[in-house]
């Protein structure tokens, strides 16, 4: 099981309560506020890709499963081009992990198209 799939639960629907946090007091001393956030989205209709469009424009970024679309419907298709078009307005960036996976991202935020511990 891939951490996207540990993140996004594969086909399980998830809640906040299913989030475990984290102590971080013994990690860092001080306390930074965060000028950004990393948003999780299951998309399954066009609506629900508003909410995806105004976080990057807010400037987080998102992870969104998209396994409840339909990949023969029109619908997957527009709503990709709707979330490119998005992350070329803010200059972020766009990828399509697999059938099931996106992850969009704000100004200044390039995603590595190459996987961590892995040479290609």
């Amino acid at each position: 099981m891939g951490l996207m799939s540990k993140i996004l639960g594969g086909n399980q629907s998830r809640t906040v309560e299913d989030y475990a946090e984290l102590n971080l007091e013994d990690v860092s001393a001080g306390s930074a506020e965060a000028t950004m956030q990393v948003h999780i989205a299951e998309v399954g209709t066009k609506a629900d890709a508003i909410d995806i469009k105004d976080a990057v424009y807010d400037g987080d970024i998102v992870i969104a499963d998209i396994t409840r679309l339909r990949t023969e419907d029109s619908t997957v298709e527009h709503i990709v081009d709707e979330l490119r078009q998005v992350a070329q307005e803010v200059d972020g960036d766009i990828v399509r992990k697999g059938e099931d996976q996106m992850i969009i991202t704000p100004t200044g935020v390039r995603i590595s198209r190459e996987k961590l511990g892995q040479k290609l």
